[in-house]
């Protein structure tokens, strides 16, 4: 929160207090003693500004699912999106749930085992070797025409929403958190890192998460290793536009330009609302 909060008073606060009363107490008495002035009793109220939290504070988690989905399926309603598949042209085959699990490039196959495994003989069970053999491809073989209407129906599974939400945070989200904790980075870092890697992936090639980290590494620090903050994530943002503009699907730099890079001109390196953005020309808002 950015206003302060009113906190019962910290314990080293407290001695301090106590001390600085006592120092204060022989000149109050002897006026007393002289018929002179009463002491007055002074009311004291401390201010504590809240520690900042990081990505994976409740409240913090809820932004950032809601800033991709904000840009993923134009909508801050991240929950409403098991359900939905589609195929973007982007030469990823299939593109579904949350964070855009794709055909071709193997998290949807990974979902769909995890999914399999805590749920033998789930509706989408019978799909497992085609997505196998359309793994690395935009093929729809042998998943076509059925697959969208049974992924469809899986996504009233709670059972499905959860195996989505576990294997965001075990290959997206839990990885980019605990990368920017260790760059230094508060929880607009680790939001920037997040929603990068959920574009571009995990990968080391130059227009992969790792690829991006190492070109933006080139031009500045990270605070861990001394650098200014806010100069790094400029670069690092500089460098993740460059590897959207590589492909037409990701060209529309907006996500960048009228969301991330906002809240770092506004020196909101906390994430903290009230957050106001747009993606695709389209404006969003964060109250509280």
């Amino acid at each position: 929160m950015k206003d302060p909060l009113i906190r019962r008073t910290p314990r080293r606060a407290a001695l301090l207090l106590v001390a600085a009363a006592a120092a204060v107490l022989p000149s109050n008495a002897a006026g007393a003693a002289t018929g002179g002035p009463a002491a007055t009793a002074e009311t004291v109220k401390v201010t504590v500004k809240a520690a900042p939290v990081d990505l994976t504070d409740p409240k913090k988690k809820e932004i950032a699912m809601e800033l991709v989905s904000s840009a993923e399926n134009s909508s801050l309603d991240w929950k409403a999106q098991y359900k939905y598949i589609e195929d973007i042209d982007d030469g990823r085959g299939y593109t579904a749930g949350i964070i855009g699990f794709c055909s071709g490039t193997g998290d949807m196959l990974d979902l769909v085992e995890l999914y399999t495994t805590r749920k033998p003989g789930n509706v989408l069970a019978r799909y497992l070797p085609a997505l196998r053999k359309v793994n690395g491809t935009d093929s729809h073989q042998g998943l076509a025409p059925n697959f969208p209407k049974d992924w469809r129906a899986a996504a009233a599974d709670p059972v499905f929403r959860q195996a989505q939400n576990d294997e965001r945070d075990r290959v997206y989200f839990n990885p980019a958190v605990a990368q920017a904790k260790a760059d230094g980075l508060r929880a607009l870092g680790q939001f920037v890192y997040y929603d990068a890697i959920v574009m571009h992936g995990p990968g080391a090639d130059p227009v992969s998460f790792g690829g991006i980290r190492k070109t933006a590494m080139k031009k500045a620090k990270t605070p861990a290793q001394g650098g200014d903050e806010v100069a790094y994530l400029n670069a690092f943002l500089d460098a993740r536009k460059a590897a959207m503009k590589t492909e037409e699907a990701h060209s529309d730099t907006s996500r960048v330009d009228t969301a991330q890079r906002v809240f770092l001109k506004n020196g909101n390196l906390d994430l903290d609302p009230p957050l106001r953005w747009k993606v695709y020309g389209d404006g969003y808002q964060i109250l509280g």
